[in-house]
């Protein structure tokens, strides 16, 4: 019976996850509502596995792997960055607001996702 996770591993499967949610999401809401719509979703989603990145590497900073040494305030210095971007891409071009910020919600849905995949296919 396998009584540890391969931390690694899910890490790569939730991005893998991430990526075709994002996928199928922006081409869902594009045949839906429109390129622009389908556009805005990816960004939310771009922004999500970014997001889900940076958590990672914060996990990585705290736990002791000299390794993995990076700084956190250059993780905050690229969220910001991210966030100033992404704000300035949907004000500028007019992308759907609510539609990037259910974009934003594929990194929570894929770890849901892994956690059910455990669950299930756990040994």
């Amino acid at each position: 019976m396998k009584n540890e996770l391969d931390y690694g591993e899910v890490v790569r499967r939730i991005g893998w996850i991430i990526l075709g949610l994002g996928l199928a999401g922006a081409i869902g809401v594009a045949v839906a509502r429109g390129i622009k719509d389908g556009a805005s979703f990816l960004l939310g989603a771009a922004i999500s596995y970014t997001s889900f990145r940076g958590w990672r590497h914060l996990v990585d900073v705290i736990v002791p792997n000299p390794e993995k040494r990076r700084s956190t305030a250059f993780f905050v210095i690229r969220l910001l960055l991210l966030v100033a971007a992404a704000w300035v891409i949907i004000k500028f071009l007019g992308l759907n607001v609510a539609a990037a910020a259910l974009g934003l919600l594929v990194s929570g849905a894929a770890v849901i996702l892994e956690i059910i995949y455990e669950l299930i296919y756990a040994s």
